[in-house]
């Protein structure tokens, strides 16, 4: 494992500061690491690492949400509230309708199993998208208008809706049937998410104020401690009440670390982020080189012309999807044009949920697995490509 590790990081870091040399953003190298050390290529990863590949990524996951909920000011988002609830849902039922409308004359899937294949290809991925958003907010690019702030609430979202949405077609794909009640844990989801993360993040600024009353001061590392345990607490609570109740464990992460912003002096909050950036130097290592571990690139070699036409003609429906919920803004085209870009890429979701079919034996399982990593190899590049290269020309720099 230790070996496994090594190469993890010291590769990934590597990796990433080539391709930072090459002009490409650090993602893409990691990607590319991941790939080569998987069990599909070299093969030098320890099984114990590949067994709890998944916990780590989800670590590396919480690092950044954390990030980004102490980075998001909800003032900012409250000039964007409809476009920011319309992103979460509306691009990913666009790219759906893309799948279903031509899947079946280019890949000849059935219309359920399109169905299937646009809920997995249709998620944004939060690991690329998110730091990117705080990055931009950090430095004031687009935050007069919440622009960042509007797309990472929206990203944060739309994984859950898509999420939701696939067990619900899988299971209508394996000939079960569907309940009002499945639809419903969407919003579910999403409300009680929000709600137990901002409960959490109350406790937790009573803990923080209470100890500075009483002359105990708790260290700002301590801070980020006792924050990363409960984070851990209520991604678990998500898996604990699956049985009785859909909680959304993503979104109440980053609503706890609002909630701990919205609170506490805004130096120690943004001393807890800077705290947390650290972390995220080698959460980003892990996460990606992981990602890429977990895509077995074989798949593309199967995919053929036509994958790649139907990737393409979906992200078309995703940019409109998009720019319908831009309609009605103050928006400038240069500012929804951005919106459109960091929309784009896909990772995390697809290398997660992408093998299932397959292993569900479903007749579409081979085929979507082959699209998913290919999408992943496309549109990961071309998403952290295109929001580096843009931001500065699409976003006004607000002193």
């Amino acid at each position: 494992m230790l070996f496994s590790l090594a190469v993890i990081l010291l590769g990934g870091l590597a990796a990433g500061a080539l391709a930072e040399k090459l002009g490409l953003p650090r993602i893409i190298g990691m990607l590319g690491v991941g790939i080569l050390i998987s069990p599909f290529a070299l093969g030098l990863l320890d099984e114990s690492v590949i067994g709890i590949s998944a916990d780590l990524r989800h670590i590396a996951l919480i690092i950044i949400l954390i990030r980004a909920g102490l980075s998001l000011d909800l003032s900012d988002l409250k000039k964007v509230g409809r476009p920011a609830v319309l992103m979460s849902f509306v691009p990913a039922c666009f790219e759906i309708a893309g799948y279903v409308i031509f899947a079946p004359m280019l890949l000849g899937l059935s219309l359920t199993g399109a169905a299937v294949m646009g809920a997995v290809l249709s998620a944004v991925s939060p690991a690329v998208v998110v730091p990117r958003m705080v990055k931009l907010t950090e430095d004031r690019y687009g935050t007069q208008k919440a622009i960042p702030q509007m797309i990472l609430a929206g990203a944060s979202c739309d994984d859950v809706f898509v999420i939701v949405l696939f067990s619900t077609l899988v299971t209508m794909a394996q000939g079960g049937e569907v309940s009002l009640a499945g639809l419903l844990d969407i919003p579910v989801s999403i409300v009680l998410g929000v709600l137990l993360g901002a409960a959490a993040g109350m406790l937790l600024f009573m803990l923080f104020d209470l100890s500075y009353r009483r002359k105990h001061k708790i260290r700002n590392s301590t801070k980020v401690i006792i924050l990363f345990g409960t984070a851990f607490l209520l991604m678990s609570a998500e898996a604990f009440a699956k049985p009785y109740v859909a909680v959304s464990g993503l979104l109440a992460v980053v609503a706890m670390a609002c909630a701990v912003k919205l609170k506490t002096d805004r130096t120690v909050s943004a001393r807890l982020s800077a705290k947390t950036g650290k972390l995220w130097l080698a959460g980003e290592i892990v996460l990606f080189v992981l990602v890429g571990a977990a895509v077995d690139v074989r798949y593309t070699l199967t995919a053929g012309a036509a994958a790649l036409l139907m990737i393409l003609t979906a992200l078309l429906f995703r940019a409109a999807g998009v720019w319908l919920c831009m309609l009605g803004t103050k928006l400038t085209a240069k500012e929804r044009l951005f919106c459109v870009i960091a929309y784009l890429p896909k990772a995390t979701v697809q290398a997660a949920i992408g093998s299932v079919p397959l292993a569900l034996g479903l007749p579409c399982g081979n085929i979507v697995l082959s699209v998913a990593v290919l999408a992943i190899l496309i549109t990961a590049p071309l998403g952290a490509i295109g929001i580096d290269r843009s931001f500065r020309h699409l976003l006004t720099h607000d002193i």
